[in-house]
């Protein structure tokens, strides 16, 4: 049975900066001494899909540089509301692969669980952008059933945390789950795909720390980090409290037009994620989900980056290109260095 943990009284600080974060797209523009002119024509979408980016995370963009890598991951643009052909609600057929309220079982041996549709960033690419999160989202009371699903597959032997962002809910919440988690004995791996560390660097406190060091299992974190500018000292810092509580850190990075499709970025960002503690894991083409077109990286263009940062760097620094393709028992390499032949794993 579940129960749930009351909260604490006292507000931390990573909740105030979350709380404070900025959601009117005209109050971002004009921090950054930028016009106004750059949203025209933007309001459908951010009806939608509202802005929503941390006062810390703007702190690192350019002043007065519409172009800034930071600034178009999360500033709402009217090119979302255009209709593309080939681009829809769920391209990845996430439905497809439900098999409880917020449990998703796409590949082999391990399971995702949506714990919260909440972010403490909403960034313009986001595949699940139109993900239905009243129908899927994993609550306390609709967890029950997606234990009994994972406790009954005794070939699932990972979970992966994901959301919106598992690390936005509270330790407390987050300590319920995973202590059901723990009854089930075939569980062996626990993973959790987040961007808090990176956009709100405050949510690595001690409490944080400390849940992560009583669970059971190994823990993977992987991190989703686009651009080198991302990492200031202060997440520099978070990465390194994450990695001394004994997890594996893991970046993926999503290839986007205008943010990182440059091979000197590309290399930037591989060795600032080394210098703090992560290894860079995955170069994802972007998922083809409405109003994310403008993003778009041809895979000539992809495949020609990845290369050169085989040339630039040594192999361990080299993100895997890949794409998810709805159907496929993995993710697809697209090219790994210098090979170029696509290849399925894990």
């Amino acid at each position: 049975m579940i129960t749930a943990t009351p909260q604490a009284r006292q507000t931390s600080t990573w909740q105030r900066e979350l709380a404070s974060a900025i959601t009117d797209p005209r109050e971002l523009l004009e921090i950054l001494g930028l016009p106004p002119g750059l949203i025209a024509g933007s309001a459908p979408v951010t009806a939608g899909f509202p802005l929503r980016v941390p006062r810390g995370f703007v702190r690192r963009m350019r002043h007065g540089d519409p172009t800034d890598p930071l600034l178009r991951q999360v500033l709402p643009l009217a090119a979302e509301g255009l209709a593309v052909p080939g681009y829809g609600p769920d391209p990845l057929h996430e439905a497809d692969a439900r098999r409880a309220p917020g449990l998703l079982h796409k590949y082999h041996g391990r399971a995702l669980l949506v714990t919260t549709g909440a972010c403490a960033v909403h960034c313009r690419y986001c595949f699940r952008r139109e993900f239905p999160y009243a129908e899927q989202l994993g609550e306390l009371g609709r967890w029950r059933e997606s234990l009994q699903q994972l406790a009954a597959d005794a070939s699932i032997r990972e979970l992966i945390l994901s959301g919106g962002d598992p690390l936005s809910l509270a330790d407390t919440r987050l300590a319920v789950l995973t202590g059901e988690l723990a009854r089930i004995p075939h569980l062996e791996t626990l993973r959790i795909h987040t961007r808090q560390p990176v956009v709100l660097p405050e949510r690595v406190d001690t409490g944080l720390l400390a849940w992560l060091r009583s669970l059971p299992w190994p823990v993977v974190i992987v991190l989703h980090v686009n651009h080198p500018n991302e990492i200031d000292a202060q997440v520099a810092q978070a990465f390194v409290a994450l990695r001394a509580s004994g997890t594996t850190l893991l970046n993926q990075s999503v290839l986007l037009a205008g943010v990182n499709d440059d091979a000197a970025v590309l290399e930037a960002l591989s060795r600032r994620l080394h210098a703090t503690g992560v290894l860079p894991y995955y170069l994802h083409m972007p998922d083809a989900v409405a109003g994310t077109a403008h993003f778009d990286v041809p895979e000539s263009r992809a495949r020609a980056l990845i290369n050169a940062l085989a040339r630039r760097l040594p192999g361990y620094l080299v993100p895997r290109l890949a794409r998810e393709i709805p159907g496929n028992e993995a993710k697809t390499v697209l090219s790994a260095g210098l090979a170029a032949a696509a290849a399925p794993i894990m």
